[in-house]
């Protein structure tokens, strides 16, 4: 046995690594929005999570020291912000009184030209911009102002921008312009090329970008592409048309600019500041960075080796984010009309702005009196997500950059090496879950729409991976573990109701092993964590006064398709030669088994998982007791899709992933041996093929190197 290092001990290891991370998001600052420093703190991330931290005092002390002189040091050499200010254009009372007259008018004559009155939509056709809401204010609201305040929108640190989803504007996604008429102003054109996938989205609403000069900019230069209109004497506007740069002198200081984007990828600006206020957001980031690798130095015992497969995960699921829709790296994609990420952004931002306002009841409401839209966690999610790293979904992403992480757990829970990282790089590189047990693309693709449905998958791999233990061992019987296994179980409920039965059985289970084994600690953690559930009735109680479990859209027609009063017609249809029912549940059936794949030629597959899954839970006595109780939690998702629309693939995600874990181990433990006893010529010469072999030796050189 290996000697552990006294400052280095195994108890509050996980707390000290949260810890650590807390101080590099501190040396960071907050909001935490730009790809640069979020890119970072996930390299602090994987250093932090791959090693060992010290719980030496004096290795803390030193670590707060690095972090107290990194914010001074941040604070002394920070240039002045610009007061930067942009908003969505649509011809209103609010912009006429708020922006200068001559800004106001070339606005309006711009919009006119493109959109002329006589082509407008219809004010009473749904989804038309003339009936959903015009800005109420010269500036849009801006997340990023929440730590930073500003005159307009936000102050900023840089500007240079030729994309607007770069730019980050928040105001695109404001449930105001929900627009989903197919007339004249649309939100948002998405480039289908594959290889387009870090320019996807082209903004296609009518905004403007105002800039505020610092006189510390004086010398700078200002470039930009489109049309600009820079601010003279007595608040006359120039209009200036077309490419051009021009440097900055004494009179502009304090002086506004507008960029003008009535037509759509026209504008482009990019102010580049005089040499001393370069030098001194060159320091500030040579200063941040001397401050992470203070931390990494003072806290950290690292063998580089443990980091490769985390950056390995990490890449690969980058490249994938990239490919399917790059602005959810860092920018702000305007999201679909009627889609359910605007709404959710959407509430989230009404959210925090009553937050900020200090109107708590208000923003506890959550948008609504009783809760219809699918899960509420989301909006909740939405608003906190914004407090911390501003116009930006770099939450969302944190936790869908974690889910590799999370398979590759719950994998090992159950499989031997190589099994676990050969699975989980399929998960997340190869598109073979696209047929049977979901793909890492799949979650990618639903998460950068904005949808609740990933979210609450992933946060219930975290707290099936917590509540059932990371090992063979099985769980603890501590109290913490099993209330923040719960909890994770919870929120992923909060996210998305649908996954209340699997968590039903999960958590009943683990309760009656805690009870049978006389674990109080664990079971008092597992009905602490359990109860937030029950906040989603509370809302609809004191707020609507009516008592809806969850959410009131569970009877919906659209989604529930076929409740058991259908199945129990039919049935009775059949006495009459009526076969209406009969085939209304044939086809229900076959939405159900054509699994991830939406195809009904991958029914014989999903079948045979269903069989093996079945299998393992009633007859499966020589498998883990833990892996039957997973097994029983997906028959429970799968006993959903009887009756809920099983045509919507994203609905039973969890269901055919956690199908998939169980089928991996049984053919691991079963299938593999089957088929050597019973197709022993065609296994020898898989075995033997060059590619096999390779890929066997690739895989263990990885997991050397990782181990």
């Amino acid at each position: 046995m290996s000697a552990v290092r006294e400052d280095i001990a195994p108890s509050g290891a996980g707390w000290r690594k949260f810890a650590a991370l807390l101080l590099g998001v501190a040396a960071v600052g907050l909001p935490v929005n730009g790809v640069a420093d979020y890119a970072l703190l996930v390299l602090l991330a994987v250093v932090i999570f791959s090693g060992e931290v010290r719980s030496d005092g004096r290795a803390w002390l030193a670590a707060l020291a690095i972090v107290a002189v990194a914010i001074a040091g941040q604070v002394w050499l920070a240039p002045p912000r610009i007061d930067e200010g942009h908003n969505v254009f649509l011809p209103s009372p609010a912009l006429e009184r708020g922006l200068p007259a001559d800004v106001y008018r070339h606005l309006t004559q711009e919009f006119d030209a493109l959109y002329p009155p006589a082509q407008r939509c219809d004010p009473k056709a749904f989804g038309c911009w003339r009936n959903n809401g015009l800005p109420d204010a010269a500036f849009a609201f801006s997340a990023d102002g929440v730590w930073h305040k500003a005159a307009m929108s936000r102050a900023a640190s840089t500007l240079d921008f030729s994309d607007p989803v770069w730019l980050r504007l928040g105001f695109i996604n404001e449930a105001r312009y929900n627009w989903t008429a197919e007339t004249d102003v649309k939100r948002a054109e998405r480039d289908r090329r594959f290889w387009m996938g870090l320019q996807r989205w082209h903004l296609t609403m009518p905004w403007f970008e105002a800039i505020r000069l610092p006189a510390a900019y004086v010398g700078g230069e200002l470039c930009w592409r489109g049309d600009v209109m820079w601010e003279g004497t007595a608040e006359y506007f120039a209009l200036w048309r077309g490419d051009g740069c021009r440097t900055l002198e004494p009179a502009d200081a304090g002086r506004r600019v507008f960029g003008i984007a009535i037509k759509p990828d026209t504008l482009a600006m990019r102010l580049t500041p005089p040499w001393p206020v370069w030098w001194l957001q060159l320091a500030g980031g040579a200063l941040l960075l001397a401050a992470a690798f203070g931390l990494v130095v003072s806290l950290m015992r690292l063998e580089a080796r443990r980091t490769m497969l985390p950056f390995v995960l990490i890449g690969l699921a980058v490249a994938v984010i990239a490919i399917d829709d790059g602005s959810f790296l860092g920018g702000v994609r305007p999201f679909d009309g009627g889609d359910d990420g605007l709404f959710y952004d959407g509430v989230g931002r009404v959210i925090l702005q009553k937050l900020l306002a200090g109107d708590i009841w208000g923003a506890l409401e959550g948008g609504e009196k009783v809760f219809y839209y699918g899960g509420p966690g989301l909006r909740y999610f939405r608003a906190l997500e914004h407090i911390v790293f501003g116009e930006s979904y770099l939450g969302y992403l944190s936790l869908v950059l974690l889910m590799p992480f999370l398979v590759h757990r719950l994998f090992r829970r159950f499989l031997p090496e190589p099994w676990p990282l050969a699975l989980v790089l399929l998960f997340v590189a190869v598109p073979l879950g696209m047929l049977f047990g979901t793909s890492f693309a799949h979650y990618v693709k639903w998460a950068a729409r904005g949808f609740a449905d990933p979210a609450a998958y992933i946060l219930f791999i975290a707290g099936l991976v917590t509540v059932i233990g990371a090992d063979k061992a099985g769980p603890s019987g501590k109290f913490f573990p099993a209330l923040f296994g719960a909890l994770l179980l919870a929120l992923g409920i909060a996210m998305k109701p649908i996954v209340a039965p699997a968590a039903a059985v999960l958590l009943a289970g683990c309760g009656l092993v805690a009870l049978f084994g006389r674990q109080w600690p664990r079971l008092i953690g597992l009905c602490i964590g359990t109860l937030p559930v029950f906040s989603m009735a509370l809302h609809n109680w004191v707020f609507g006064h009516v008592f809806v479990l969850f959410s009131s859209n569970a009877g919906h027609a659209d989604l529930l398709v076929m409740p058991p009063s259908a199945y129990l017609t039919a049935l009775r249809q059949l006495f009459s030669l009526d076969f209406g029912g009969l085939a209304r549940i044939i086809h229900q059936l076959a939405d159900w088994l054509s699994g991830p794949a939406e195809s009904y030629a991958t029914i014989p597959l999903n079948a045979a998982g269903v069989a093996i899954l079945v299998y393992v839970v009633l007859r499966g006595r020589p498998f883990d007791p833990w892996l039957r109780l997973v097994g029983a939690a997906a028959l429970a998702q799968h006993a959903v899709a009887l009756f809920y629309n099983a045509a919507i693939a994203r609905y039973h995600f969890l269901t055919w992933f956690l199908t998939l874990l169980v089928a991996m181990v049984f053919m691991r433990e079963i299938g593999i041996g089957w088929l050597q006893r019973r197709y022993p010529g065609a296994s020898e010469r898989i075995a033997n093929l060059r590619l096999s072999r390779q890929l066997a030796s690739a895989l263990a050189r990885l997991q050397k190197v990782s181990a």
